[in-house]
């Protein structure tokens, strides 16, 4: 199984008249098999080749989720191409040129929806020859030619000259590039992953050494298919085990698609749903909130359900583990009364989620385990293809990511690149089958990041006793004190918007300061509640000292005396804290696609106000700068 071609037909071998794509076609879901989808990307390969597409070509790929996303992709590989996949959230002109220009891609793939951006761009990149639509709806410019007609085309060379097909898929290669994966965009020029079919393959290979997945499991890929996790781990390692992946209905816009998402995941009944701790984080909130709506029995009920369980539970290593008859018998009565009700929200057959894209709260892991749908976490990045560990069915422990695949080399090294023993915290580095090839076009980036064979991941972990990797967070996003100790945030920025109502988005500060600081996107919401029930408003000098005390409390549960003390170091903990009145999202580029915060964004819009809390004025909760931004609240009536 060295190339995506070899992957594939292996598949087709074992699985032929086993389903492999869904689509919702007008009122239910659809299947085409292993067999049906290996024909469509025979043809479209061959009408790549019959209108002009050499090997080594590039080509982008700008659509939601869909079948035709997979055979795109699968065509232009057995054609001998590489697939440039772009995020569908890409809004920004600039971003997306760029990453067409720099990949030299000579057409394009794009939906309809995606198409207006498209069109914005002809003439301004010279390498472009033609636009691909997926769709035959709608008007046709010169630039442009159908799906259908590249199909049409496809269909005539496959029966007059099969051999042309035959040859190209014989010239594929192992070490030929399959992607060119941009990453999230989280500085001016993002860098190209080349992934190879071999990248791909050995990933596959090594994820199948930690979790199995039945042939007739199926997932709804509710991930950007363009994201390296959702595709490995949906597109491929599915295609390996003889599995079936279906993508989300459309919508006519971003969120009518993700209304979509429930009632698809009540249609198809996934077994395995694959998420990012954001929507993972989504699904909690509207579980709790249908159990509030249910009344204040009903939640004292689910409330205690989960205390039970999460005795039982522990962290999932040790479950069972000690004297408890009791709770495994109360923690059965609470899974027939109201865990299984909640599990019949997400189609009834799910067995578990796969985790990845960002470190999962443990709190997050244990609410899920305790539903019974755990949400195993892996750890993986874009440049390793991704998938490095994960936690599985067999093997797991709640906050950790999991044991390592196998047939890689992990090693967790200091500063000065000295590998250090179980326990000690350094950068997890790797080497394997599965490490890209490099960076399109960067040679100095390539060589900062592959030294001798290993990928330096920037991320900083360590093993445990168990096997089991914790990873810590990105190096680039510790906090670092005046006296040059390092600390991660990401678990105090977490254990505040998961535990608060009444904070929405933080991010810790802290480049060799006398103390660290936050800036904290309030949730309005509740605070203007509280303010209201004291006759109060959010234009009034005492309503907003009351709306920025209500937030500093929340801080100081996590202080000496406070109900979570000892949760986090005190050292670590805001001594400044600065009120935002707009939120970090991938609109303003404050977060990336995956939902994560792009700190030095951040760090760079909000530098005067960083600057302005290490002033006595700003270490007052009750300063000017914070008045205004309550003041800017409005209460939706």
């Amino acid at each position: 199984m060295k190339t995506i071609i070899h992957l594939f037909d292996e598949a087709v071998s074992k699985y032929s008249t086993s389903p492999y794509l869904w689509e919702k076609v007008q009122d239910k879901y659809v299947s085409s098999t292993y067999q049906e989808v290996q024909l469509e990307v025979k043809q479209f390969a061959a009408g790549l080749i019959a209108f002009g597409l050499n090997k080594g070509d590039r080509i982008a790929l700008m659509s939601e989720g869909r079948n035709a996303w997979v055979i795109s992709e699968l065509g232009m590989l057995y054609a001998g191409a590489t697939n440039v996949p772009l995020s569908v959230k890409l809004e920004e002109l600039t971003e997306i040129r760029f990453r067409i220009e720099h990949s030299e891609a000579r057409y394009i793939i794009a939906s309809r929806i995606q198409l207006k951006k498209i069109r914005q761009l002809y003439g301004q990149i010279p390498s472009v020859e033609k636009v691909i639509l997926l769709d035959d709806e709608g008007d046709k410019g010169d630039m442009e030619v159908l799906y259908s007609e590249i199909m049409e085309m496809g269909k005539k060379l496959m029966q007059e000259n099969p051999e042309m097909l035959k040859s190209r898929i014989a010239q594929v290669q192992p070490g030929d590039y399959a992607n060119i994966s941009y990453t999230s965009g989280t500085t001016a020029d993002p860098k190209g992953i080349i992934l190879t079919h071999r990248n791909y393959t050995a990933n596959v290979e090594q994820a199948c050494t930690l979790m199995t997945i039945e042939s007739y499991y199926r997932t709804l890929l509710i991930l950007p298919w363009d994201h390296s996790f959702g595709h490995t781990a949906g597109i491929y390692a599915f295609m390996a085990f003889g599995a079936s992946l279906a993508s989300v209905q459309i919508g006519k816009t971003p969120m009518e698609t993700l209304k979509n998402i429930p009632v698809n995941i009540k249609e198809l009944k996934p077994h395995v749903l694959m998420s990012v701790p954001a929507l993972a984080k989504t699904f909690r909130k509207n579980i709790e909130k249908g159990i509030r709506d249910k009344g204040p029995k009903v939640e004292k009920l689910f409330n205690k359900a989960l205390k039970v369980a999460y005795a039982y539970n522990r962290d999932g290593w040790s479950k069972g583990k000690g004297f408890q008859v009791w709770n495994y018998i109360m923690y059965k009565i609470y899974d027939k009364l109201i865990f299984s009700k909640i599990r019949a929200n997400f189609g009834g057959e799910l067995v578990f989620f796969i985790g990845g894209g960002a470190m999962l709260d443990i709190e997050l892991q244990r609410f899920f385990y305790a539903l019974g749908i755990p949400m195993f976490q892996g750890y993986g990045l874009s440049e390793a293809a991704p998938i490095i560990s994960a936690n599985s069915i067999e093997n797991h422990k709640l906050g950790t990511s999991g044991h390592l695949v196998k047939f890689l080399d992990l090693e967790i090294r200091d500063e000065k690149g000295q590998v250090l023993p179980v326990g000690e915290k350094g950068e997890i580095v790797v080497r394997g089958e599965n490490v890209m090839k490099g960076y399109w076009k960067n040679e100095k980036a390539t060589a900062e990041t592959l030294r001798d064979g290993w990928l330096y991941t920037g991320d900083m972990g360590y093993m445990d006793s168990d096997g089991f990797l914790y990873v810590l967070g990105r190096f680039k996003s510790l906090l670092i004190s005046n006296d040059g100790e390092k600390y991660s945030p990401e678990g105090i920025e977490e254990a505040l918007v998961e535990k608060s109502r009444y904070i929405d988005q933080c991010m810790l500060y802290n480049n060799q300061n006398a103390y660290t600081t936050a800036l904290i996107v309030p949730n309005q919401g509740p605070i203007l509640f509280d303010l209201r029930a004291k006759g109060l408003s959010p234009d009034s000098d005492e309503g907003q000292c009351l709306a920025l005390k209500i937030i500093q409390r929340e801080l100081d549960h996590y202080k000496p005396g406070g109900k979570f003390e000892g949760h986090f170091p005190a050292r670590w903990l805001p001594s400044a804290i600065a009120i935002l009145d707009e939120p970090f999202t991938e609109q303003n580029h404050m977060l990336n696609t995956t939902l994560k915060m792009v700190r030095g964004k951040i760090t760079e819009k909000y530098a005067n106000l960083i600057d302005f809390l290490y002033t006595p004025e700003g270490k007052e909760i009750c300063n000017a700068k914070n008045k205004e931004a309550i003041s800017t609240f409005k209460w939706d009536s």
